[in-house]
């Protein structure tokens, strides 16, 4: 089966479970043929991506997220004002995704969340099927607890997740733990996609803690968390570091972004502090570190990440880099969950290439208009209460 992949170019998450899913098809005897990557105009695909992807990658313009310069915080109406700001481009890289799919002549297309997709498959419906990959797509799932109130940016969250999907045959939902399928939506769900870099490490245990945060900017807030236990040994990659290492004190060390490095950091440390990355929670949860999870600010979708982690036995969230909260969690975590999460993770492999074939069989669907998103069921019964962040005095 040839594979044509169109991967969102935004953080890491989605490049890095396209390498994963390059690496299971390859394995199996399939093709992939190229790889479309959607990145904000004038930026250049991340140079991780393509040293390891291993074959053809073509760069699309993309609308990017909006962060706020001073606070950090997602900003969803400037990102969607300035998306729709973007018509002429948008016109212009649906017609080179259209005619990739054309040139390349798949027989599967695989999206990583990349809302280009979607729109593709609205405007000019290729006959090829197309499955769509990503942790988001679990929202749709009828058990799915989301956090309490905050409507209006659930709303925006799973109305671009259904953008992201028009015209998919499969959604393959990622899941830090099995749940039934949902035909009716088009919804399966899946063990994470995670690197062999990290599957092939065995967990060590040292006293430091690991911290990784996806905006720099909140690089003060750990500074902040630091000052108030000083006690706690520290090393942070920070994505604003350009220095291999940066002696801060006699207990903070920071590095620069570097990926054998930071999964061998995460292999030896006692606990892992980051942002409720899907990627990143699930590498320290396979090499079981408990985890302290910060959705960035205003970020809905990290809001979710956090609190299903929270609820899979991850480790604690967040809504400040308070190292309290972890310090009091260490003691309760529960180590055991690891080897159910790498039971459900071992059936990756057979899971995902059942789901593509039965994909590649199929006809391109009809839009399935997001009604069901309105109308779902809500899963918030007691669980949800309990389903809040761990807060800290103001």
């Amino acid at each position: 089966m040839r594979l044509l992949f169109l991967v969102q170019g935004e953080g890491r998450g989605h490049l890095t479970q396209a390498i994963a899913l390059a690496q299971i098809v390859q394995e199996a005897g399939h093709t992939v043929v190229a790889a479309l990557v959607g990145v904000a105009e004038g930026r250049p695909v991340p140079p991780f991506f393509a040293e390891s992807f291993g074959t053809s990658i073509e760069s699309v313009a993309s609308p990017a997220l909006v962060y706020s310069p001073r606070t950090n915080e997602l900003l969803m109406l400037k990102t969607m004002l300035a998306t729709v700001g973007q018509l002429r481009l948008l016109r212009q890289s649906t017609r080179q995704i259209r005619d990739a799919i054309e040139r390349y002549k798949p027989d599967l297309v695989v999206n990583f969340y990349e809302p280009l997709g979607g729109l593709t498959y609205a405007r000019y419906w290729p006959e090829v099927p197309m499955v769509c990959v990503a942790h988001q797509y679990l929202a749709f799932h009828p058990q799915f607890v989301f956090p309490v109130g905050k409507w209006p940016a659930r709303l925006a969250f799973l109305f671009n997740s259904w953008l992201t999907s028009i015209g998919a045959v499969t959604r393959l939902a990622l899941s830090f733990d099995a749940l039934p399928h949902v035909p009716a939506r088009r919804l399966r769900v899946v063990p994470p996609l995670l690197r062999r870099e990290v599957t092939h490490q065995e967990p060590g245990l040292n006293n430091y803690w690991l911290a990784y945060l996806t905006q720099p900017g909140l690089a003060t807030r750990l500074y902040e968390a630091h000052r108030q236990h000083p006690e706690v040994p520290l090393r942070f990659f920070n994505p604003a570091t350009t220095e291999p290492d940066q002696i801060i004190d006699e207990t903070l060390t920071c590095y620069r972004i570097d990926g054998p490095r930071f999964i061998e950091a995460m292999r030896q440390c006692r606990a892992v502090v980051t942002t409720a990355g899907f990627e990143s929670v699930c590498e320290a949860f396979y090499l079981n570190k408990p985890v302290l999870m910060m959705p960035q600010p205003n970020h809905y979708e990290q809001h979710c990440n956090a609190l299903d982690g929270q609820r899979a036995g991850v480790g604690v969230a967040a809504t400040s880099l308070d190292f309290s909260a972890l310090i009091d969690y260490l003691p309760h975590h529960d180590f055991g969950r690891n080897q159910t999460f790498r039971q459900w993770h071992g059936q990756c492999g057979p899971l995902f290439l059942d789901a593509l074939a039965q994909a590649g069989h199929s006809e391109t669907k009809r839009i399935q208009w997001p009604v069901f998103l309105l109308g779902r069921k809500k899963a918030e019964s007691d669980y949800e209460h309990q389903a809040t962040l761990h807060r800290q005095p103001v």
